[in-house]
């Protein structure tokens, strides 16, 4: 069964892909009777190239989803030309976001999906957030709690650290941290995929795992103790594992969801297997919140028309993504 509430889609940056995907997206779902979703856009945008309904609450999406594109206005301030973002427009991309999240937070959006947004398009425009997940738990009053954990169909990854330098996440990385982000994880697993008792597997940090204290102490110090709290909690976790080979095929059926200490080292196995099909996940936050694992693509960048250049496969599994787990926190699924 399909979740009660449709799925909140924010705008993204207007001068990206977003609007070619999302009118590719009602395309491709509109007879599909899942992911259901209203788009937080500027009309003006699309309705040349799809049939649009102007709405007032999410409550009228699902009558018309069918046969027109729901579309609850945000209007952007400035003329939007595909491909040349305008800071003017950041005020229509942020009250998107925010718009997105308060009907979520209300129950009446079984989800927010984001469409990419460029960051430093925002930061001209006096934006004090580095991106869409900061912003968010900030939204929800819980700043600090986001974690992110990527989702493709071979692998899940979450990263301790995100966005700092390296040196950054190094100086940041404690064994509270690791805890914390595997617990939130392990929850996650089992509340929105239906996993009920999820494994886990700790990446090392350094070379080798570290060998033993030869090629870094981290493991030793701050990684192993963490494992050691998870176990006791009860949760089936493993590791160090060398990040080297603990993404290779034999390795992935084994365990549910790998814990990666910084961004990259989560990051470049999952877009190395599938690109396209990656989603983006917030997790820590009361609300389910998705993305397609890219950005603005500014250089493919056109108007709304009958066919789309871009891929809108990210686009689609994040709403896909969205809807199971709205469905599983509504308990329509198991």
């Amino acid at each position: 069964m399909r979740p009660s509430s449709p799925l909140a889609l924010t705008l993204g940056d207007p001068a990206g892909i977003g609007p070619q995907l999302t009118a590719q997206a009602w395309r491709s779902l509109r007879h599909s009777g899942e992911g259901t979703f209203f788009w937080l856009g500027d009309p003006r945008l699309i309705e040349a190239a799809v049939p649009v309904t102007r709405i007032e609450t999410p409550e009228e999406a699902d009558a018309v989803f069918a046969v027109s594109l729901p579309v609850l206005p945000v209007f952007c301030e400035a003329a939007v030309i595909p491909g040349q973002p305008d800071p003017r427009n950041a005020a229509a991309t942020i009250s998107s976001i925010r718009l997105a999240v308060e009907y979520a937070l209300a129950g009446r959006a079984g989800g927010v999906v984001t469409n990419p947004i460029a960051k430093h398009v925002l930061a001209a425009a006096g934006f004090p957030y580095p991106g869409h997940t900061e912003f968010l738990a900030a939204l929800c009053d819980m700043p600090g709690d986001e974690i992110m954990m990527l989702v493709s169909p071979q692998l899940r990854v979450v990263p301790v650290t995100v966005h700092v330098s390296l040196r950054k996440a190094l100086e940041t990385l404690t064994t509270d941290r690791i805890v914390s982000v595997a617990e939130s994880a392990n929850a996650a697993l089992k509340r929105d995929f239906g996993i009920l008792t999820p494994r886990l597997a700790i990446a090392g940090l350094n070379p080798h795992a570290g060998e033993q204290g030869l090629m870094g102490e981290e493991e030793i110090t701050i990684i192993r103790p963490a494992i050691e709290k998870l176990c006791a909690r009860g949760i089936d976790c493993l590791g160090p594992f060398p990040p080297d080979t603990m993404f290779s095929d034999t390795a992935r059926p084994t365990y549910d969801v790998a814990i990666c200490m910084y961004h990259d080292q989560a990051l470049i196995p999952l877009k190395t297997l599938d690109m396209a099909h990656g989603v983006n996940v917030t997790l820590g936050l009361p609300l389910i919140r998705t993305s397609p694992d890219h950005g603005t693509a500014f250089d493919i960048a056109g108007p709304v028309t009958e066919t789309c250049s871009a891929d809108v496969s990210s686009l689609l599994a994040a709403i896909r993504l969205a809807d199971g787990m709205s469905a599983y926190r509504e308990g329509k699924k198991s």
